[in-house]
């Protein structure tokens, strides 16, 4: 979806910042107008920190994940048909010949694994194309097979791009309903997937593989310090909500 990932862009906080900044740099050089450069670039400054903070970060992120920041019901751990992992990114490195997951992708592949023997699922599927040698849904196979899975209990689905895709495919590979699916991504990007899933599949079981909300810790002033991780985990949650926008104004 080329135009989706334009979009995306275009709700990059590093995008806006850039864009800020070289409107105001071209207001002081092309107007003269020194006062209406000055405001450009404090509102330049203004987003950045807030976009560098925790407070902000912790705040969007506990809006989109809110949901899923709960202990599931004893009930709920009941057998699971398959288990299904969305992948999150891979890349390859040509001078040795190799391809790697993306931090997203082990931490979700990492996550369904543990799951599906938890719930002594039937199958766990991998899901996702990628870029690269292999694809993500293949990449992941082999390391849930190398962390004790069947290699007859995986199922790889190669096919999809996106969240959308991802349900879309696992349609076709289990034509029953009403089996019960673990669906397994980060907490933010779960509301997305699980509506996608909930099309096609009457019980999908949310098991979120990480927050990117965390309860407040250590020296209070810290938090209001600007910090690179913060800026990249509210990049994240700018994606997500132009994602949710997106399949909204879709639909």
């Amino acid at each position: 979806m080329p135009i989706y990932n334009v979009f995306k862009s275009f709700i990059d906080p590093v995008f806006i910042i850039f864009v800020l900044l070289l409107i105001s740099f071209f207001v002081c050089l092309k107007s003269g107008k020194k006062k209406g450069g000055a405001l450009l670039l404090l509102l330049t400054i203004i987003l950045l920190y807030g976009f560098s903070i925790e407070p902000v970060s912790n705040f969007l992120a506990y809006k989109l994940e809110k949901d899923y920041i709960v202990v599931q019901p004893s009930e709920e751990k009941k057998p699971l048909g398959v288990v299904v992992v969305l992948g999150g990114g891979h890349y390859d490195i040509q001078a040795i010949n190799k391809t790697f997951p993306a931090g997203s992708t082990a931490v979700r592949l990492f996550h369904a694994v543990q799951m599906y023997k938890a719930y002594n699922a039937r199958y766990l599927v991998c899901s996702g194309k990628g870029e690269g040698t292999i694809t993500e849904a293949e990449l992941m196979a082999q390391m849930a097979e190398a962390s004790g899975v069947p290699k007859e209990r995986i199922r790889i689905e190669p096919k999809s791009e996106n969240t959308y895709e991802h349900a879309v495919e696992l349609n076709k590979m289990f034509p029953d309903k009403s089996i019960r699916i673990g669906l397994v991504t980060e907490a933010y990007h779960m509301k997305r997937s699980e509506i996608e899933f909930k099309k096609y599949f009457s019980h999908v079981l949310p098991l979120p593989a990480g927050y990117l909300y965390a309860s407040p810790s250590g020296t209070p002033a810290v938090r209001y310090i600007p910090q690179s991780n913060r800026l990249f985990d509210n990049t994240n949650i700018f994606r997500e909500y132009a994602g949710r926008l997106w399949y909204n104004i879709k639909q």
